[in-house]
Formats: structure tokens, sequence, C-alpha cells
């Protein structure tokens, strides 16, 4: 779908590199990206014309809870390099980012920029306050597209909303491997603001016959004394599923190293990541990892790896992760729907989101019909037309795939143990 860019990002490079005032226009041009007239260029010197298409991503950047830098880097990473390969039918891409900062009222807030600022979508996003969000879209018609993880009530209901990540599914992976790696009693923590992610989890400990050893434990945002809930975790348990953001993974290994506990951890692809477990490889070894998406050395994230290293991306962010993966494969989503349209604007992207029966993104994730919400599924969870989990292991301090292929959750979320 799109032409290779190596070539652009060498001449970049280059440029850079050279230090002198070049005189050359065609130089000059591959080095800025635009020209005189201030029409962007594509890698191959096409020019990009037309108003930008403008959408949004809305995630925390400055919050006293978690933070996902990483989602606003693969937003910005994603418009350089769509624009280097020939925009949008040759428009450029342009986004505007807006941080949420852990609050319900500055969500609004983006929510009402979006309109202000006459988005075709929002796109890639994530933000613990989806239902300060979509109704303000809603009442818009804008799209609330791309996201990795659906987990609010309107984010999981609402006709606006088409997430591509299978969001909470991951949580029913934890079930299912730690089954499988012989877990007999089994608690589980949740980060205050994910409880939806609760009930699927139950009724899969119920596929198996089994519950937690005691109710879900709720886990604050802003956590940094986790003596007293790594012991509630820890008592008559020997596994522990956790659906905790990357931040707060190391306090918790801090205390779950203090108690000299031994219960084999299962986590969230890139909250439980290569950044969390830093420090703690000791802690966090043969930890398992269950997300939306194949791993980042996959072949379907090439163009990311490849964008990533032509926006410098900084190593103190984790890419292999549901924030990465997640905008990347959203951005490429959007990009899938809207490259169909001629006259492309928020309604006409939303009908042709809501009549795309085929979302083909190459492996990212398993083909989308957002024609089918999951009407036979959970009640409440309508919106989640993907239901694939994959998984990793937290080996000799790496994070390393078990699986490649999707696994598809849908059953054992309805409480039905898998054949």
């Amino acid at each position: 779908m799109f032409r290779n860019s190596a070539h652009g990002g060498r001449t970049k490079r280059f440029c850079l590199r050279l230090g002198v005032i070049v005189i050359a226009v065609s130089v000059i041009a591959a080095c800025s990206g635009s020209d005189s007239g201030g029409d962007s260029n594509d890698s191959d010197g096409t020019k990009l014309t037309g108003d930008p298409v403008k959408v949004m991503t809305i995630t925390s950047l400055n919050s006293q809870g978690p933070v996902f830098p990483m989602i606003k880097t693969t937003a910005e990473a994603y418009e350089k390099w769509i624009n280097s390969n020939g925009g949008i039918n040759g428009r450029p891409l342009e986004t505007v980012i807006c941080d949420d900062q852990g609050q319900a009222t500055q969500a609004s807030a983006c929510a009402r920029k979006a309109v202000e600022e006459d988005v075709v979508a929002a796109v890639g996003s994530y933000s613990f306050f989806g239902d300060a969000i979509v109704p303000i879209l809603e009442d818009a018609g804008i799209s609330w597209f791309g996201t990795c993880c659906a987990a609010t009530p309107l984010e999981l209901t609402s006709d606006v909303s088409f997430p591509v990540g299978s969001s909470l599914m991951y949580a029913v992976g934890f079930i299912q491997r730690a089954h499988e790696d012989g877990c007999k009693d089994i608690n589980a923590v949740v980060i205050d603001g994910a409880q939806s992610y609760i009930e699927p989890m139950e009724n899969a400990m119920k596929a198996y016959g089994m519950a937690f050893k005691q109710d879900p434990i709720i886990l604050p945002q802003t956590s940094q004394d986790d003596g007293p809930y790594v012991a509630r975790a820890t008592k008559d348990s020997d596994c522990i599923v956790m659906v905790v953001s990357e931040s707060l993974w190391k306090p918790w290994f801090a205390a779950y190293k203090a108690a000299g506990a031994k219960q084999r951890l299962y986590g969230p692809q890139g909250n439980l990541d290569a950044v969390s477990i830093k420090g703690f490889e000791d802690v966090a070894e043969g930890s398992i990892i269950a997300g939306s998406y194949p791993d980042i050395a996959a072949e379907p994230w090439a163009d990311f790896r490849e964008a990533l290293e032509e926006a410098d991306a900084p190593d103190d962010q984790d890419f292999n992760s549901l924030g990465g993966l997640g905008t990347w494969a959203g951005y490429s989503g959007f990009t899938q729907i809207a490259s169909n349209l001629t006259d492309l604007n928020a309604k006409s992207f939303m009908e042709a989101a809501a009549a795309t029966t085929n979302l083909d993104l190459k492996g990212m994730v398993p083909p989308i019909d957002f024609t089918k919400p999951w009407t036979d599924g959970l009640k409440g969870y309508e919106r989640l037309f993907n239901r694939s989990v994959y998984f990793s292991e937290v080996k000799d301090g790496k994070i390393v795939p078990l699986t490649t292929e999707p696994a598809n959750m849908s059953d054992l979320a309805l409480g039905i143990a898998p054949q």
C-alpha cells in the first residue's frame, strides 16, 4: 500500500550530517520536506497538496497517574512517515496531540478541541476517561477510531467507537495461560479505572471451574507503597494476574522483592515490559505477558520500526506496547479507510468505517469487520470487534515472544472453556 521510504530517510540523514548550506533546490526540498511554496513533498519528490487531513490523538502525558508518551511519539512518527510516502491521497496528514493530564475535565476539553479543530477523527488514542470524551465526539459526528484498549462503558458500546486492539481480552488471556501453566490459586490486581476487565476474567475462571482466591484487588493509579497490596495478592496464591500500567510496576516489583514473593506474574503488553522490569529482571523472570498485537520484531511492524528510526525515537519509551503498536495500527487502519474516500471529512469517514467489512492490517491484528458488533457476546462490550491475543515471556531479562498466531478469547470471556 505504501512506497518504501528508505531512500528518503537516507537523504534526510545525509543532509543533517552535511552541516553546510546547500544551494540546490532539490536537496533543500529533500531535507526540509517542503518547497519554496510551502507544499510538502514525499520521499520521491511528489508534492502533497490540498488541505491537511487533520486528526487528533488524546492521551495522558503530564499526570500524577500513568502516562503514555509512546502514544504521542508514535502518532508523530506516523505523520512524518505517511507524509514521506504519499500522504492521504496526496494530502498531508496533520496530527494534533492533546494531553488529558489524567483528568476527566481535561479529557472533555480535548474532545471539545477536536470539534473546534474540525478533525476527521480521533485516532490511536488511549485515555482512562473515554466516557468523558465519547459523548462530545458523538454529538459532533466524530469517530473515536483505532484505540488499543477500549475499556469504559461508552467506548465499548457507542457507535462512534471503532477499537482496533482487543483491549480487555488480554486479561482473559491471562487466565488461559495461567490455567495452562498449572496455576491453582489465582489472585487479581486491577488498576483503578479498569474495573471493566474483571467480569470477563471472572467468566474465564468459571470456565475452568475456578474462582479468584479473593475479590480482585484495586490498585490506586498513584500508588507508591505497594506493600499492603502485595501482602493481599500473595496470600494463599500461586499466581497473580495484573491489569496494571507501566509506571506502577516498579513500585510493585520493589514491594514484591522485599516480601520475598515467588508467585508467577501475568501482565499486559507494554506495561510489563523492558522499561518496567529494568532493575528487577530477577523478580520479573518467567512472567507472562498478554496483549493485542504480535511482537514488534514481527514482519507487520517493518514500517513502524523504520519510522521510529527515522524519527530518532527516545530509547526510554517502550514501543513494543499497547500504546506504541496500538497507535501505529490505529493510524494504519485510519489511512486504509480514508484513502478510499475522495470527499474526506468526519461524516464520510464515520460512514466508511461503519461499512468496513475487512480492515486488513496485514497481521498487526486479525482482519476486522466493523459491521458486526459482538451482539452475541458480553452485554455492554458490543464494540469489541477484535478479541484475539498474543503472548510473550520475560526470559533472561528480555521480552521473548511465546506465540505468533492470534488466540481468540471470545468463548472464554463468556465462560466457555476452549475445546
